[in-house]
Parts: C-alpha cells; sequence; structure tokens
C-alpha cells in the first residue's frame, strides 16, 4: 500500500512542490497581472505588467485603470503614484515583504516567516497556504497557485481584512533583466516623501 501512495504522491505533485521548485530555479520572472482588492464594500480592480529579478528586485507596475509604479532596488521601495505626481520611499528590510512581488522577490521569505501546507487544486491550480508564524505580521495569509510548474495566482488577505485576488499571465521564466532596470529616480517635480 505504501507504494501505491507514492506513486499517487507522485503523480500529483502539489503546490508545495512547484513553490519549492520555483524557488530554487527561478531568478528572474516577467509578465502581466490582474489584480482585484476586496474592502468591506467594494472591489477595486487593477492591471499591470511585472518584473522580478531575485533576491530582492522587483519592479511592480499598474498601467489601468490607474498609473502606479513600485518598485525596489534592494535597499529601497519607491512608490510611484502618477497621477498624484508623487513618490513615497521606505526601506527595502529583508523581512517579508508587504507586497506580493516583495514576497516572490526573496526566495526564502515565505519558507522563513511562514507554515506551508497544500490547499487544494480548483480550474487546473494547485494552491499552498502559507500562514504566518508570528502574529504581528502584515498577512493573515497567503495563497500561491501553480498551474505545472508556473506561477498562476496569489491571493493574500491583510490584518485589516481586505483580500487580494492576483491572476498571472503572459510569464517568462528566462527574462533578460539587468540590475539597472530596477533602479528608479524620481521624475523632475515631483514631490518625495520618506516613510
Amino acid at each position: 500500500a505504501a507504494v501505491l501512495a507514492m506513486a499517487i504522491g507522485s503523480a500529483q505533485a502539489g503546490g508545495i512542490e512547484a513553490l519549492q521548485k520555483f524557488n530554487a530555479d527561478t531568478d528572474g520572472i516577467s509578465g502581466s497581472f490582474s489584480q482585484s482588492v476586496q474592502s468591506r464594500n467594494k472591489t477595486r480592480s487593477a492591471q499591470g505588467r511585472f518584473s522580478i529579478l531575485r533576491p530582492g528586485l522587483f519592479k511592480w507596475e499598474y498601467t489601468s485603470p490607474y498609473k502606479q509604479t513600485i518598485v525596489g532596488d534592494g535597499q529601497t521601495i519607491w512608490l510611484y503614484d502618477v497621477d498624484l505626481a508623487q513618490v513615497t520611499k521606505s526601506a527595502q528590510d529583508q523581512t517579508i515583504g508587504d507586497s506580493p512581488a516583495a514576497i516572490l522577490s526573496n526566495k526564502n521569505a515565505l519558507d522563513s516567516s511562514y507554515s506551508l501546507k497544500e490547499d487544494g487544486s480548483s480550474n487546473g491550480i494547485d494552491y499552498v497556504l502559507a500562514t504566518p508564524k508570528k502574529n504581528n505580521a502584515g498577512y493573515q495569509y497567503i495563497r500561491i497557485g501553480f498551474k505545472g510548474d508556473n506561477l498562476a495566482a496569489m491571493q493574500l488577505k491583510d490584518s485589516f481584512g481586505n483580500q487580494t485576488s492576483i491572476t498571472f499571465g503572459g510569464l517568462n521564466t528566462k527574462p533578460n533583466l539587468s540590475r539597472g532596470a530596477f533602479k528608479f529616480t524620481p521624475p523632475k517635480g515631483v514631490d518625495v516623501l520618506s516613510n
């Protein structure tokens, strides 16, 4: 019976194995995303594109319905709100980040700060549920979904109860990214605030 169980186990690789493979093999990734954030009484949707170069570099760019760019250059996280003509900068520490891109840009963040368990499949996507080991984390949980070995989806519930759902598409797991692509210089005439 043990042999049989092992055979079934290997056929159904599951999300944790895909996540571990993703963390081991993927140094860079780029693609597009669509995101919806559900708070108490409203849902906001946005689309954009992202690129990540590990360790610790990311660019998360909202293109509609508003324009906003979040860049992590390894030391600083820059949030540029085009409509407000405002840049906010904050220190990028190596603990688990408070954005999906920051989480994905750190290979070890989930393993070290979260407990992982298989969380079922839907629509061909295998989910991993990550729950924080400490209760002062920014998230109540993070779910990451893989279609085969490809990153497919993320769901995050923050400490205020807001739920973010992200679907990834057009993924390139061998993008030709340089560290220079993650440098951010605030545009002229834009207010820069420090967090």
